[in-house]
């Protein structure tokens, strides 16, 4: 039997307020069992519940392992520009003029972690089409029922 990844841990001093952060990054909820001076904070994101555990060694070097961002439904430099209101600060500018690259950023307890471009930028550079979703099959059907609720019930073969 194979094992399985149920949390990515990040080591932090609040752990609650890191936690509020990323959930507000990742637009996920933290766990209804959370409140602030917990010593534990868990997000519960899609994909990877990301685990903050109040340690009392701060952080000292650049993070072995970071999590890479990628917007769902903005560019890369607007989720950039959106994160860094939130409170996360500038690391590392690796943008090309091409549209490629991507940036470093820190959260409030200097973690660094990068942003990469959306799939429909990576999409756009690259040439290639995005593979259809659910909800652009949804997107579909609502198109066509629109388009189709003003034609007369007796004229459909036209």
């Amino acid at each position: 039997m194979s094992s399985h990844v149920r949390h990515i841990t990040i080591d932090c001093s609040d752990a609650y307020g890191l936690g509020a952060f990323w959930a507000q990054v990742l637009d996920a909820p933290l766990s209804d069992e959370d409140s602030p001076g917990d010593p534990e904070a868990l997000v519960e994101a899609p994909g990877a519940a990301i685990l903050f555990v109040r340690v009392e060694d701060p952080k000292q070097t650049k993070n072995r392992v970071h999590l890479d961002i990628q917007p769902q439904d903005r560019s890369r430099d607007e989720e950039v520009e959106r994160l860094l209101a939130l409170g996360a600060t500038l690391v590392g500018d690796h943008r090309r003029p091409n549209g490629r690259g991507w940036v470093t950023l820190a959260d409030p307890e200097g973690n660094e972690f990068c942003v990469e471009c959306s799939a429909a930028e990576r999409a756009a550079l690259t040439g290639t089409r995005l593979p259809v979703t659910a909800d652009d099959v949804t997107s579909a059907v609502r198109l066509a029922v629109d388009a189709l609720a003003g034609a007369p019930a007796d004229r459909w073969d036209t």
